[in-house]
């Protein structure tokens, strides 16, 4: 079976020496923050997901999810014992408002958590994430009566919530929504229609399952701009959607029709839910429901993006552990271990190569997630204009990237991390073919790889006049400069600055044809969705080397070298590695982008 164990120890080198969280402590719940206690959060979270969530990983994937006779939905063996544990340590609330029973402790530590529980079962995971991706959507539009009969009861546990926008005839295009609301005297909507592929939409964890749902008001214009956002319990409540105590009425007119047959995830419920007359209320303003929902589908989208990376983690970790143990061949500059019938299969170069091509990733990656993340809490907590707008600009431009890089990459390692078991890694036995398979559907949700790339050059990029990019750029251009004379920085800093020039060409050669022929920048959005990510990550990981070094500095001032600074000096190993082996691939996205769309639009649909 499968193994995990969380990287609190990267996590906290990331907060403290590369990202220096303390010197936040002037936004709301980061002075609370102090780094014993998010050593032991993190610890406590480890512990949780290592020994509660990793056993039922596999038990997940062989139940799966059950449907009943009446429209109830089952949740595999251990689920409902390990949900409990979870809301009892308070872990759906650590960051959320502490005026609605939070912790009000930073999203970045949030978020950290949520990687560890990803890792260790990412179906699991799903329940409690789609629950918060519902309170930060309520906490930013819905009324002041509707947050407080609804925002304590999620951050509790005890109920949970869902988001429905996908219809059997739309999915990326919103604006084909059919789900109906129908007003009522008393001011609630009758909403009517059926929504596919809703995670969590129906199961046995909690007593109330909130559902947010997309619905076009009667006489609403078509199109996006007539879609509203509804709040749909499964059970009313005695105050509907107002004030009062929350205890639980009626069943309401929404059932699961069936759950999704499906290539992995199997632990969590993939649910058609039937919406026949179910008693709603409006959330925020009418026909602008598609600007509520992208708060939550926003925050969506970056907990898919560290699911990418969660499944690449705990990839990794059972391929390095199987490549130490496994007996195969000699090694090419002569036997390692000659008291031994073969070799272990880690000396071999194209099996470190695999290796290390993960672990590069993963790194930078997880800096990438916890930069962002730090940037969300400025732009919910700062009190600096400015200081919100900028965050705001870096979340608008970070987002695509995050989700659309990290996932394929996460998926592909996943593939890379199998390969390691040969044959072993093809069967069920040792996980790694459910890692595969669960690590695919983060590809396709919550917008699809390519949408999300569209979303990058078509929208991310000129918003605004081109503001974030450009501040992007300012940040990693004013970064090399400032480091360009340290000879120690010059493996890291060199490469960097020139995969930075690429990605600046890119994008002027962008401005300079796409406007004229909008199919070059469709052709070449995911190529420069890549190029942008492999700068990102490159510059995540000159501030872990440049870190690393200091830590190290320090280390031997202090007197010898432990296994922190051996630790260290392997962090600048594969930050290396990464720049030598996988930041050149920013060459190759460049070369793609400018060849333009002529050959891949050339052929005419009947050929294919």
């Amino acid at each position: 079976m499968p193994s995990y164990k969380a990287p609190v120890d990267d996590v906290m080198f990331l907060l403290g020496d590369v990202f220096h969280i303390d010197r936040y402590n002037n936004l709301p719940g980061f002075a609370e923050a102090t780094p014993d206690l998010v050593e032991a959060v993190l610890a406590e979270a480890a512990k949780f997901s290592e020994q509660v969530l990793t056993p039922l990983n596999r038990v997940g994937d062989k139940e799966g999810c059950r449907r009943n006779d009446d429209g109830s939905v089952t949740t595999p063996t251990g689920f409902k014992d390990a949900y409990r544990k979870l809301t009892s340590g308070g872990w759906i609330g650590i960051s959320a408002p502490a005026e609605f029973g939070g912790q009000g402790l930073p999203m970045v530590l949030a978020q950290a958590v949520s990687e560890f529980l990803c890792s260790a079962n990412m179906a699991f995971g799903m329940y409690p994430g789609l629950t918060e991706g519902a309170i930060a959507a309520l906490h930013a539009h819905a009324s002041a009566e509707q947050k407080a009969l609804y925002l304590p009861k999620l951050i509790a546990g005890q109920w949970s919530g869902t988001m429905n926008l996908t219809e059997p005839q739309c999915g990326t295009d919103l604006g084909l929504v059919r789900t109906r609301a129908t007003p009522q005297a008393d001011g609630s909507y009758k909403i009517s229609g059926t929504k596919i592929f809703i995670s969590a939409g129906e199961h046995d964890l909690v007593e109330n399952i909130v559902h947010l749902v997309l619905a076009r008001i009667d006489g609403a214009p078509q199109g996006t701009r007539g879609i509203s956002l509804f709040i749909v319990p499964k059970f009313l409540t005695d105050a509907g959607g107002g004030p009062g105590t929350g205890r639980l009425g009626a069943r309401n007119a929404v059932e699961c029709g069936s759950i999704e047959e499906k290539m992995g995830i199997h632990g969590n419920a993939t649910c058609v839910m039937n919406y026949d007359g179910a008693t709603g209320w409006l959330m925020g303003e009418a026909n602008r429901g598609l600007q509520a929902m992208f708060t939550m589908m926003n925050e969506a989208r970056l907990g898919v993006g560290v699911q990418g990376l969660a499944l690449s983690e705990v990839a990794y970790q059972n391929a390095a552990a199987y490549a130490k143990e496994r007996l195969a061949g000699r090694a090419l500059s002569g036997a390692k271990f000659p008291q031994q019938p073969a070799d272990p299969i880690i000396v071999h170069p194209d099996v470190r190569r695999i290796l290390m091509t993960i672990r590069a990733f993963n790194e930078a990656a997880r800096a990438l997630v916890l930069w962002t993340a730090l940037k969300a809490d400025i732009a919910h907590r700062s009190e600096d204009a400015k200081e919100r707008q900028a965050a705001e600009d870096h979340l608008g431009l970070m987002t695509p990237v995050i989700k659309g890089v990290l996932t394929d990459q996460g998926f592909a390692n996943t593939v890379l991390a199998q390969q390691i078991f040969g044959g072993h890694g093809y069967i069920a036995d040792n996980g790694m073919e459910q890692f595969v398979r669960d690590a695919r559907i983060a590809m396709l949700y919550e917008g699809a790889n390519g949408i999300q790339a569209l979303d990058l050059v078509g929208r991310k990029l000129p918003k605004d006049g081109g503001r974030a990019l450009q501040a992007f750029f300012a940040e990693v251009t004013a970064y090399m400069k400032e480091h360009g004379a340290d000879a120690g920085m010059a493996p890291y800093v060199a490469p960097l600055g020139r995969a930075l020039g690429e990605l600046q060409q890119a994008t002027m050669w962008f401005l300079q044809n796409a406007l004229g022929n909008p199919d070059n920048a469709g052709a070449g959005a995911t190529d420069y969705m890549h190029l942008f990510g492999l700068v990102a990550l490159g510059y995540m990981w000159c501030l872990i080397a440049d870190a690393a070094k200091a830590k190290t500095a320090k280390a031997k001032t202090a007197g010898g070298e432990d296994g922190t600074a051996q630790r260290l000096k392997q962090r600048l190993a594969i930050g290396r590695f990464f720049m030598e082996r996988l930041l050149p691939a920013a060459t190759t996205h460049l070369a793609r982008i400018k060849a333009g769309a002529a050959s891949t639009m050339e052929l005419p649909a009947e050929a294919f």
